[in-house]
This record gives structure tokens, C-alpha cells and sequence, in this order.
């Protein structure tokens, strides 16, 4: 499916624990830190439960 590049950019303090639970399942622990993964609907599920946090780009 492709490959996205997730940036954390918003603090997680004073989130709900699934949020924070989300952030470090995609191995986001802190500001401006990024991690690329493979596009899958698993992935997709937690990156829109996330959208307010977090920046998402294509890699091409």
C-alpha cells in the first residue's frame, strides 16, 4: 500500500491514556519525532484515533 511518515507534533500530557497508549505503540515518544511505517488499515486506525497530535506524509 505505501509507506507514511508519522511526526509527532503535539504534546501528549493531559490526553487520555488510549492516546498516549497509541503515541508510543507507534513509537512516538516525543515532539517533532518521526517514524516511517507501512500504510495498512491497522495503521491508519491509529493514526485517525491520533489526527490532532500528530503530521502524516507520503513517502514517494
Amino acid at each position: 500500500m505505501g509507506k507514511i511518515i508519522i511526526t509527532q507534533i503535539k504534546s501528549s500530557i493531559d490526553r487520555p491514556k488510549d492516546q498516549k497508549a497509541t503515541l508510543r505503540a507507534l513509537g512516538l515518544t516525543r515532539i517533532r519525532q518521526s517514524v516511517e511505517k507501512e500504510r495498512n488499515p491497522q495503521i491508519d486506525g491509529m493514526v485517525r484515533k491520533i489526527m490532532h497530535l500528530v503530521e502524516v506524509s507520503e513517502v514517494k
